[in-house]
């Protein structure tokens, strides 16, 4: 029996989950994937918003405001890379000017701070590359960008050094409430629960109709990138975005916190909730659109291409809150851009919601704020890199070589809370597989490295997702069984 279960392990499911291992409850959280952050959390723009785009009054507006500052304490309790670069919303006529006017208004209604309209010689001045017809732009210099998947990971693991319980693997497939206890069936298990928190992203709508009336829609909505080498990091500065439009934000240019450049995304309505394909008409669009702030943009240092599904609630706001048919049934729902911004005040207002329907939550003497150092290799003095591989040698061996990562980082990945079972599970925590060559050099050690941590066949390794699997035998076994087929037909 748990005090409270969390259906969904992206970033909302997660970082719900960390707060409430602050207090004395029994807490599961469980996901339909075989690792946390593998929805919308995983393919996303990886930026925190400012906070002058939604509309004031909204859930979106005030979480948004709340949730930006506080991305510095968490980011620096759980070690996952953040930077406040600032974004600019650009202006190429008189009709843009008064969109960004209008924008920095809205800033004031939602009380963001540290916002400037800057005429084009700022602006210029500011990102060099800038295309020559900008004419001025909104300047919010508290934007920044961030690993969203790091952050949802550190979340669980830190949740998880608190108590929590993680189960992957599990699609939920039935609820059912008797007195005042959910009984929530998947696939492999069966929970009860006092409290269930549907956090399920584009799944929400799914999940809230296994036990309520139906109140709300989810679509879905595709959204697609490129991914810049690391050697096109001068183009840009800042996040860029372009006049938003009936399409939502647009396509925006960003710097990651690794040394990328993110190009992207269309917004196009899909029916599968499983549709991440990448189109040709789509990356087309992105290419089209994005020279509108650029006109030289290298799109021959492409390393990777990817596309992301975004719940768009029929509600036009958050859907937060208790469920008026069922008590105890939480949703937190539609949870589009900017989800990931209002992501920590997301989880104090469920905490709320939580501590209300509890009649007052006890706080755990015994939580700890942070999670257990992590080694970044490359990152370090040779003096500290030295201490580090006289403690273990495996931090010596490097895997990956375009991003200098070693052994010791995979094997630590792979031992920690919440840690990584799939060779993206592993790229993900790390970053081996993120360079120029995609894994190509790095990946078959990579897997012989969790096989051998995890006590598996190499021909059990995933990619990622189920039936993702990579090596399927020896090349003469293979060659052995093509040849016998042949003989047969």
């Amino acid at each position: 029996m748990f005090d409270v279960l969390i259906i969904g392990a992206g970033i909302c499911g997660t970082y719900i989950a960390r707060e409430l291992s602050r207090f004395k409850l029994r807490v599961a959280l469980i996901d339909k994937a075989n690792d946390v952050s593998n929805g919308t959390t995983k393919a996303n723009s990886a930026i925190i918003h400012a906070g002058y785009d939604p509309e004031p009054g909204t859930l979106m507006a005030k979480l948004n405001a709340r949730g930006n500052p506080m991305f510095d304490p968490i980011c620096h309790d759980l070690d996952v890379p953040f930077q406040r670069i600032g974004s600019f919303v650009l202006a190429f006529n008189q009709d843009d000017l008064k969109i960004i006017r209008n924008l920095y208004n809205r800033g004031i209604q939602n009380s963001i701070r540290n916002m400037d309209l800057i005429d084009k010689n700022q602006l210029h001045y500011l990102e060099p590359s800038i295309h020559p017809n900008a004419v001025g732009a909104l300047y919010a210099k508290t934007a920044g960008i961030i690993g969203p998947w790091e952050l949802a990971i550190a979340l669980a693991e830190n949740a998880m050094d608190n108590g929590v319980k993680l189960f992957l693997n599990n699609t939920v497939q039935a609820i059912h409430k008797e007195d005042s206890v959910f009984t929530v069936k998947t696939q492999n298990s069966t929970f009860h629960s006092k409290i269930v928190i549907n956090c399920a992203g584009v799944h929400a709508a799914r999940i809230n109709n296994l036990i309520a009336p139906a109140a709300f829609k989810i679509n879905q909505r595709r959204g697609e990138y490129y991914v810049l080498d690391k050697t096109a990091s001068d183009l840009i500065h800042h996040v860029i975005f372009q006049p938003p439009g009936s399409y939502g934000k647009g396509v925006l240019i960003t710097p990651t916190v690794h040394g990328n450049v993110l190009v992207g995304p269309n917004s196009d309505f899909v029916t599968d909730d499983d549709a991440l394909q990448t189109t040709d008409g789509g990356l087309d669009f992105v290419r089209e659109m994005s020279k509108k702030s650029y006109q030289n943009i290298p799109f021959n240092k492409t390393i990777n291409i990817f596309a992301g599904l975004r719940a768009e609630p029929d509600t036009g706001d958050f859907i937060i809150g208790e469920s008026p048919d069922v008590k105890g049934f939480l949703n937190v729902a539609g949870i589009k851009s900017p989800g990931l911004s209002a992501s920590p005040a997301i989880a104090e207002m469920v905490v709320e919601i939580v501590d209300r329907i509890t009649s007052g939550l006890k706080p755990n003497p015994a939580f700890k704020a942070t999670r257990k150092k992590v080694y970044h290799f490359s990152e370090m003095t040779d003096m500290e890199k030295s201490n580090l591989i006289d403690r273990d040698p495996r931090y010596a061996r490097i895997v990956c070589r375009c991003e200098n990562i070693t052994e010791g980082e995979i094997v630590d990945a792979i031992h920690r809370n919440a840690g990584a079972t799939t060779v993206d599970g592993v790229k993900r925590r790390v970053r081996p597989g993120t360079g120029r060559c995609q894994g190509g050099f790095c990946m078959p050690r990579v897997i012989e490295i969790l096989a051998r941590e995890l006590k598996q066949d190499m021909s059990t390794i995933l990619k990622d997702g189920p039936n993702s699997q990579i090596i399927t035998g020896t090349t003469k076994t293979v060659d052995t069984i093509k040849h016998e087929e042949t003989v047969v037909a």
